[in-house]
């Protein structure tokens, strides 16, 4: 076993195939926070909002209020030094810094692509994707032309992890047996040309989208890495990732997850691209001076890195299913639901008001609007830690409003994946007193139903 393991460590594989993937990774990266600015988003989600939601160990994460612009073009500059793979090592840290702070900075935009990215650029810390086909190599006058095998196959590893745990996910009786949600949402688009009024309608076809997803991500994986399958699987990447970009507004990952499927194709296919890239940039690369070319980089401090990225992985692996350590209904408590490649699984809609309670009796609700975007609105009223949160923040509000003996109770009703709503907190727990923790949410009222799966 060892020994078998330390050969694979010996193996190499062409260095283009990462170069390829460093740059598909920057520019995606780069338009992503130019696409969030000219939305506007920077100031509809970041600054103008009164109240943020934060993650819970990440409550320091404050929004630079104006400064954040600054945040976002930091983030997309040092996105583009990665795709040219200029100071990368600097560049990568910095763009996964800034990335991750953006994401922490509000919850109420989390996305599983968006955690994606921030574990994605963590790991291409650690792996010498500047090593061939970047401005580095022309500074250097040195280049590599293979390079260690497990740096390639680690994001590989990512990305089959990402696909196969979202197929697991969706092995589940409200997605299998009653096609929820797509029943819900495939009919709503109606206006499609061609199929929005006739197949999107049909329940057989609902089906067919929720089965056929499940046996796409659980599959693909394994698609891709064999080589007599892996042009037709990446046809079937393509046609799914756009489909599902022209059904769902899911922004950029479907782009995402089209451009890294492309590291599984042989260094060949990796060559083409770069040698287009060449073509391209042929009066630039005329006036470069002769780079050195090597056989093979030597990554430095293997025995510190290669552990680090084994724990990486481990957490990868184990941390979906943390979720088993909590009573009652995942979809409906959400308890370990986040960060564990659980797509686009529920519609889940809540209404929930909260009523003002002071030490003489007085009492009066609250107009959510008043502190809430709608966005943050709609998010809050279906989730139990954003309920939780923002007890606490209109607690401490109205306390400084001159308020003695605040007590902050809800009253919330909560529909999932098309069934009736029910009462979803219980209306006598004083909110306000309530500690988040990692603890169950016993003031979680129970499901009154059962959604049999993994």
């Amino acid at each position: 076993m060892n020994f078998s393991f330390k050969t694979y460590l010996n193996k190499t594989t062409d260095a283009a195939t990462l170069a390829v993937f460093r740059i598909g990774f920057g520019v995606m990266m780069c338009y992503g926070m130019i696409r969030f600015w000219l939305k506007g988003w920077i100031e509809t989600v970041y600054v103008q909002p009164k109240f943020h939601f934060k993650y819970y160990g990440f409550e320091w994460v404050q929004v630079l209020g104006d400064y954040t612009y600054l945040l976002f073009l930091i983030c997309g500059l040092s996105a583009i030094f990665v795709a040219i793979g200029y100071k990368y090592r600097l560049a990568i840290i910095t763009f996964f810094i800034s990335f991750t702070y953006i994401e922490l900075m509000d919850k109420t935009v989390y996305l599983n692509h968006y955690y994606f990215i921030s574990i994605l650029s963590f790991l291409m810390i650690f792996l010498p994707a500047n090593a061939y086909f970047s401005l580095d190599n022309y500074k250097s006058k040195k280049a590599f032309n293979t390079m260690p095998k497990w740096c390639v196959d680690s994001i590989k590893l990512l990305l089959g992890i990402v696909y196969f745990y979202a197929g697991l996910a969706k092995i589940n009786s409200d997605w299998l047996f009653r096609a929820q949600p797509l029943k819900i949402w495939l009919p709503s688009k109606y206006d499609l040309p061609f199929i929005g009024e006739t197949v999107m309608q049909q329940e057989w076809f609902h089906f067919a989208m929720s089965w056929s997803g499940m046996l796409y991500d659980l599959l693909i994986p394994f698609f891709l890495l064999y080589r007599r399958t892996r042009f037709v699987a990446f046809l079937f990447v393509i046609f799914f990732h756009v489909f599902t970009r022209v059904l769902f507004p899911i922004g950029m990952f479907p782009f995402v997850m089209i451009v890294s499927a492309i590291i599984f194709f042989d260094a060949t296919i990796h060559h083409k691209i770069l040698n287009k890239i060449k073509s391209l940039l042929g009066f630039i690369s005329a006036k470069a001076k002769p780079i050195q070319y090597k056989q093979a980089y030597a990554v430095r401090y293997s025995k510190l890195i290669l552990p680090i990225i084994g724990l990486f992985f481990a957490i990868q692996l184990l941390f979906p299913f943390r979720y088993l350590l909590y009573p009652g209904e995942l979809f409906w408590t959400e308890e370990g639901y986040r960060l564990s490649w659980r797509v686009m699984l529920m519609e889940k809609m809540g209404n929930t008001t909260f009523k003002i309670v002071d030490k003489n009796g007085n009492s009066f609700l609250v107009n959510n609007s008043d502190f809430l975007t709608p966005l943050q609105e709609k998010q809050m009223s279906s989730q139990p830690d954003f309920i939780l949160e923002y007890a606490h923040y209109l607690g401490d509000h109205f306390s400084s409003q001159g308020h003695k003996g605040v007590e902050v109770y809800a009253k919330s009703y909560v529909a999932l994946n098309g069934r009736l709503s029910q009462l979803f907190v219980d209306e006598s727990v004083n909110l306000y007193q309530e500690k988040e923790s990692f603890k169950h949410k016993d003031w979680i009222l129970p499901f009154k139903d059962e959604i049999k799966g993994l």
